[in-house]
């Protein structure tokens, strides 16, 4: 289960994002990097961010720690950005947030190299979540304490913004990984395949996806569910899975080709 905080003062917007999110502390005395329902894509981002997040955390990759974040009603009234405003009025509730990692510098792939079992494990998972912002002019890591983190998983799983055809989707492979930062050094995907296929099982997959609360599955698009949703969700992440040698060899190929 992850922890829930309540978001107690909102201290500046982080625009390097669509979704504006934003540097806030919650009641944990924790400062948080938040990230709000009421962005231009609805809670789709808040879902994407909360299973590449704890996909990756699964897997043994560096993740800051999610929490759902609650946003009061009466937050951000005093607010003078309207842009803002509007955002935080339209976000209240549950939200997520990742912890603030103070000190982390973004990773510059001129400077820091990463070894060839790392950059094997995170070019199979964004592959495996269709993760499509993980390139040069936007790596989403972190270096902290000498360790690589990743960080943002909200341009993940673009499927559910169709929500058609998914088996077939599921069974597709990732074209962008060509584009992905760390492709040059992921010369071990074939081994980190076959370990993550064993490590990631259908129980873990659905534990992940139970995670997703019932307001964020409530789409103006749709008369399903949350419990149908979240089914929708488990399979076509089972279903990929089971099919991963699809994308995994097409991020071999675009390696072979790259390099």
């Amino acid at each position: 289960m992850l922890r829930t905080v309540n978001v107690t003062r909102y201290i500046q917007p982080l625009r390097e994002g669509g979704s504006l999110p934003a540097l806030a502390e919650a009641d944990d005395d924790f400062k948080y990097v938040l990230k709000f329902r009421g962005n231009g894509h609805g809670p789709k981002v808040l879902i994407a961010e909360l299973i590449g997040g704890e996909i990756a955390r699964e897997l043994g990759l560096r993740v800051p720690e999610l929490v759902f974040a609650h946003l009061d009603e009466a937050f951000g009234r005093t607010e003078g950005d309207e842009e803002v405003q509007d955002l935080l009025k339209g976000s209240q509730g549950l939200n997520i947030a990742l912890h603030f990692l103070s000190g982390a510098i973004t990773f510059d792939p001129v400077v820091t190299q990463i070894d060839a079992e790392t950059a094997s494990k995170v070019v199979w998972l964004d592959s495996f979540i269709s993760n499509i912002d993980r390139t040069v002019k936007n790596t989403n890591m972190l270096m902290f304490n000498k360790e690589l983190w990743l960080i943002d998983h909200g341009s993940s799983l673009s499927f559910h913004h169709a929500w058609m055809h998914l088996e077939e989707r599921a069974k597709s492979p990732f074209p962008f990984v060509k584009e992905h930062v760390l492709l040059a050094q992921a010369s071990l995907l074939k081994e980190t395949n076959e370990a993550f296929k064993k490590l990631l099982t259908p129980e873990k997959l659905q534990a992940i996806v139970a995670l997703i609360p019932d307001s964020w599955l409530e789409w103006p698009d749709t008369d399903e569910s949350p419990e149908a949703l979240r089914e929708a969700y488990s399979q076509f992440l089972i279903t990929r899975l089971n099919h991963s040698d699809i994308f995994t060899n097409q991020a071999q190929d675009a390696r072979e080709a790259l390099i």
